[in-house]
């Protein structure tokens, strides 16, 4: 068998097949929300819920508490970004893409500072510290949940954290051996690139259709 195909499947050595089949299922959800979120169509959420629970249940058995928790955060999130999509602002108006405000600015900045001594608190106290992977994790937390808050709210800046979170993780996860997951990133990665552009061609335009 080709070697590369066998690094891609060394990690999944040993795992349950139904563990297997909600991993394959959470990554294709996940990869639903991430191009519904590109067309600005509201199933982004109800994909993404699905994509999330099935990790959280996922991680739950591993024991990745952090991860879990993480997931867990992205769950209300969806909740709160369907809520926020869903309400209009004016009679035949949802809400539209907008940049983010001053007032947004200092929030973003608040949630990545909180989130990395967070997170980095929960690496002091179960002594995790091991290597640049650790610090890299903390620091691509605080974006992606910066991120996830920022897409919740419609703005077009999400896409520039989800950019710059993906790209970075891609060689976290090379180096831990998980090539298909750092595939996965360098895919999502992408479809960043092409969302942002989408967004911008429709940034402060009237949003009256919740699916296209």
């Amino acid at each position: 068998m080709n070697p590369i195909f066998n690094q891609l499947l060394e990690p999944y050595q040993g795992v349950e097949t139904h563990l297997l089949v909600l991993e394959i299922l959470g990554v294709f959800f996940g990869l639903l929300s991430v191009l519904f979120s590109k067309r600005d169509n509201i199933l982004v959420f109800p994909t993404g819920i699905i994509s999330t629970l099935i990790f959280v249940y996922i991680l739950l058995v591993y024991g990745l508490l952090g991860d879990m928790l993480i997931n867990a955060y992205y769950f209300i999130m969806s909740v709160y970004g369907w809520y926020m999509w869903t309400r209009k602002v004016s009679a035949e108006a949802f809400l539209p893409i907008t940049s983010w405000t001053k007032k947004e600015q200092v929030k973003s900045l608040l949630l990545f500072v909180s989130t990395l001594i967070g997170v980095a608190l929960v690496y002091q106290v179960f002594n995790k510290w091991e290597n640049w992977v650790s610090y890299a994790d903390v620091v691509t937390t605080g974006i992606f949940f910066v991120g996830m808050w920022l897409m919740a709210k419609k703005k077009i800046e999400n896409w520039i954290f989800w950019i710059v979170g993906d790209f970075v993780s891609i060689p976290m996860y090379i180096y831990k051996g998980l090539l298909l997951t750092a595939i996965q990133y360098f895919i999502f990665g992408l479809i960043a690139i092409f969302a942002y552009y989408a967004w911008k061609k429709n940034l402060n335009k009237p949003k009256t259709e919740l699916l296209k």
